[in-house]
């Protein structure tokens, strides 16, 4: 059976925004409990207090145990370095039986070029290539006669390092995305290894990424 409690909780959870705004008591109890009196009402359907709404609100807390907050917090105190490359053009390419062909030419090109920055993406439909811009009509030749989906230039690559045992911590990479929704900040693109956390942004917003990753640490 459905409670004031538990409808506040679904509506919470599926605006990570408004929980965000509660969790750093930035958000007005009563004007917000007044302005989801009406879709508590209608889950209910019967009418509510605003009282008893914002009596919730105030109980409410975030679906993580202590021991995951206290897990989180030591993960991002114990993360590594933070490198930033630019000059950073993105490609997207449908699949097609000789696209991984072509994918090791530019490999053998780039191979003794430890300046060169470079990740690649295999999906069901499509791949994609991040590389330096430097590599960019390499790239336009040797694919030539693939499918070209996208491309994008003027991205910076943001590389953090994760302490080893980071894949059992629930909730780690929601907080770096829920920081970077926060300061309004898309993400062009998401790399990721066992230990390593790449995001992909445009130029323009790379010092505002970068602060709210380190920012992180605490």
């Amino acid at each position: 059976m459905k409670t004031i409690a538990t409808c506040v909780q679904e509506i919470l959870v599926s605006r990570p925004f408004l929980e965000e705004a509660l969790s750093r008591d930035i958000i007005n109890f009563s004007a917000l409990a007044k302005d989801l009196n009406p879709t508590i009402s209608e889950m209910l359907r019967k009418a509510v207090k605003d009282g008893a709404i914002m009596m919730a609100l105030r109980r409410y807390k975030p679906p993580v145990g202590k021991k995951s907050e206290l897990q989180l917090e030591q993960v991002f105190k114990n993360m590594g370095d933070i490198t930033v490359r630019s000059n950073l053009t993105d490609f997207t390419f449908q699949n097609s039986k000789t696209l991984i062909h072509n994918h090791s030419k530019i490999l053998s090109e780039i191979d003794t070029d430890r300046q060169v920055f470079y990740a690649f993406t295999r999906g069901i439909f499509e791949s994609n290539i991040i590389i330096s811009s430097i590599k960019k009509t390499s790239i336009l030749n040797i694919f030539k006669k693939e499918t070209q989906i996208a491309a994008q230039d003027h991205l910076s690559a943001i590389s953090i390092n994760l302490p080893k045992g980071n894949s059992k911590i629930v909730g780690l990479y929601y907080q770096i995305f829920k920081r970077l929704a926060w300061e309004n900040v898309p993400l062009y693109e998401v790399i990721s290894t066992t230990n390593e956390f790449t995001v992909l942004v445009e130029d323009h917003l790379v010092d505002k990424a970068f602060s709210v990753i380190k920012g992180l640490k605490g």
